[in-house]
């Protein structure tokens, strides 16, 4: 039920135009009737012309959210049913389902909310107010339709401790939703084993968009001395061992993270090939390469250095630096995965970076692959800021 309209001004609502989700504050002529934060409105273009449903919310910069492009759709428990179906079926056609992301926001068409499956565990980052009401039903179909598919879920898990509420006018909460279980949830990726720390690791506990891009190392790592700079809790250099690596080396600057990676080795049997080092990456890189240090295979998969557009700059150097670190200490005909994870990074951006990087650490680069986020983090060519991880794989060549 909407409780009010908004109408655009005239020649604003381009993004909602393009196929977008979103409204901005500046792109408002009027609010009618009595609209509270996070209840739905109508909109309409400046001529009258209705433009769908959204949620409102006077603290935020997106001060819209669309919820339906039809003009006529009632959101309710049917319509968010119908929602979390089509989510579901996505995910059955594209990925391998046991552990993965199945609603991701605005590419779901549920901006604001995104859950992901950890075996038998949901985790929920609700991100929008207007969303955050609808919080509890959504998990509710989400539970009774994943039940029905045979893949029961044994509890659920918030974190919804994302410095981005405080811009929706929100607290950041963080806590179970419903039965309390143990945190610690194990799963498998790509014959992988990890101890998932769900309320206490980065996000929701696990980087599950580098599904298909850890498998994508495998081929080249049987015999292979490798190094897997800003490892987290060891996932490209747990798969890097799994594949066969000769040794494997991961750094992170987190000792906490170093520490989860370590035990993730331990329960995979590969503490004696994957060892893990709690270390500085722009200050380690140099020191292995004064050392004379080279290796078969350098993965770099760093956090995003740019949350908005102001520090792309020192971004750019940033990745810059780490590239061409990686690239100097890769042997001759060895490879380089490299990848960006912020959106406002663009791949023709992180594209110019590297080839700059490489020109400068005087290696040619051979493409093997490029790539974005795994298929259960879907880009809807419409929201660009769905579209955010950017994986190349190259083989690095010294001047011939």
């Amino acid at each position: 039920m909407t409780n009010g309209t908004v109408r655009l001004k005239k020649g604003e609502g381009r993004f909602l135009k393009a196929g977008g989700a979103w409204i901005y504050d500046n792109e408002i002529d009027s609010v009618t009737g009595t609209v509270a934060d996070g209840e739905l409105v109508k909109v309409e273009d400046f001529d009258g012309y209705p433009m769908g449903t959204g949620f409102y919310n006077g603290h935020s910069k997106i001060r819209i959210r669309m919820m339906s492009r039809r003009p006529e759709q009632v959101i309710d428990r049917t319509f968010l049913a119908q929602r979390v179906a089509d989510c579901l079926q996505y995910r059955k056609h594209t990925i391998e389902m046991d552990s993965c992301r199945l609603i991701f926001g605005e590419a779901d068409f549920l901006p604001g909310i995104v859950v992901d499956k950890f075996s038998d565990v949901l985790v929920v980052q609700s991100l929008a107010l207007g969303i955050d009401r609808f919080k509890l039903d959504i998990i509710e179909e989400l539970k009774s339709q994943l039940a029905e598919m045979g893949m029961p879920i044994r509890g659920v898990y918030e974190r919804s401790d994302a410095k981005v509420r405080l811009q929706e006018g929100m607290e950041r909460v963080k806590g179970f939703i419903g039965v309390p279980f143990d945190t610690k949830v194990p799963i498998v990726e790509n014959g992988v084993k990890y101890l998932v720390d769900v309320a206490d690791g980065q996000k929701t506990g696990f980087f599950l968009d580098q599904k298909n891009n850890r498998a994508s190392i495998h081929k080249l790592c049987p015999g292979a001395k490798v190094l897997d700079c800003f490892t987290h809790t060891g996932s490209f250099a747990l798969n890097a061992g799994i594949a066969g690596a000769a040794s494997v080396l991961g750094v992170d600057a987190s000792e906490l993270a170093v520490a989860q990676a370590q035990e993730n080795a331990r329960l995979n049997g590969l503490e004696d090939v994957v060892k893990f080092q709690a270390a500085d990456v722009f200050e380690l890189l140099p020191k292995l390469e004064q050392q004379g240090e080279q290796f078969d295979v350098v993965i770099l998969d760093p956090p995003a250095f740019t949350k908005s557009r102001n520090s792309v700059k020192n971004a750019i150097k940033g990745y810059h630096e780490i590239n061409l670190r990686g690239m100097k200490l890769v042997r001759d005909g060895g490879y380089l995965a490299t990848c960006s994870c912020s959106h406002f990074m663009t791949p023709e951006l992180f594209t110019q970076t590297i080839g700059k990087a490489a020109r400068n650490a005087h290696k040619r680069l051979r493409q093997v692959e490029y790539r974005t986020q795994a298929p259960d983090h879907p880009f809807l060519w419409a929201a660009e800021e769905s579209l955010y991880l950017k994986f190349y794989l190259f083989q690095v060549c010294d001047e011939k």
